[in-house]
């Protein structure tokens, strides 16, 4: 059965350290709108309380999450045991984006392994976790994690990220802007 709390317990940050891959959710307001749903890997979340969470977003094809966070503040972020006992965990809350050069770059970056890629930070601060059974959810082996992102971003180099977000990343497909879009400009 589903149970509700108000923070994370130890035993949710216990949890959630294990986990290899965990999902973000958002909605933009319009109802013709895209829900989005993107899964995270690598190791890019850290628990700074019990009630918030930040992860270090990586150059994706899409910047959906940033522009919904930018629009309306609501994020999920669900964690499946594939491993180990069934369990899911979902945190519900607001986002903030926080882009590389600001002030709270600077004080959070370091709580992460460098990355190449990294594009943003997403901070959720949640006021319910969500815990349910995960009874369905398959038994999976990790065998590693894929470079091909690290790789790619290497290769890109600086300016060439640079340009791929101004390209890819600056509006949603719903054509809301993001914040890298608005920091990039035109």
């Amino acid at each position: 059965m589903g149970k509700q709390f108000t923070a994370l317990l130890p035993v949710h940050e216990e949890f959630i350290a294990k986990q290899r891959i965990f999902f973000v959710g958002s909605a933009p307001l319009s109802e013709d709108g895209h829900v989005n749903i993107s899964p995270k890997g690598y190791d890019t979340l850290r628990v700074l309380s019990a009630n918030r969470v930040a992860y270090l977003d990586m150059t994706g094809s899409g910047n959906e999450t940033s522009a919904h966070i930018r629009e309306n503040g609501r994020v999920t972020v669900m964690f499946c045991a594939f491993e180990g006992p069934p369990n899911i965990l979902r945190l519900y809350g607001t986002g903030t984006v926080v882009l590389p050069g600001s002030p709270e770059w600077n004080e959070l970056y370091p709580k992460f392994s460098p990355i190449p890629g990294a594009r943003q930070i997403i901070i959720l601060d949640f006021d319910i976790v969500q815990t349910s059974c995960g009874y369905s959810i398959p038994f999976m082996d990790y065998s590693g994690e894929r470079e091909t992102l690290s790789r790619w971003a290497d290769q890109k180099g600086e300016d060439g990220l640079k340009q791929y977000w101004k390209d890819k990343n600056t509006t949603s497909i719903d054509g809301l802007p993001t914040p890298i879009g608005e920091a990039i400009g035109d």
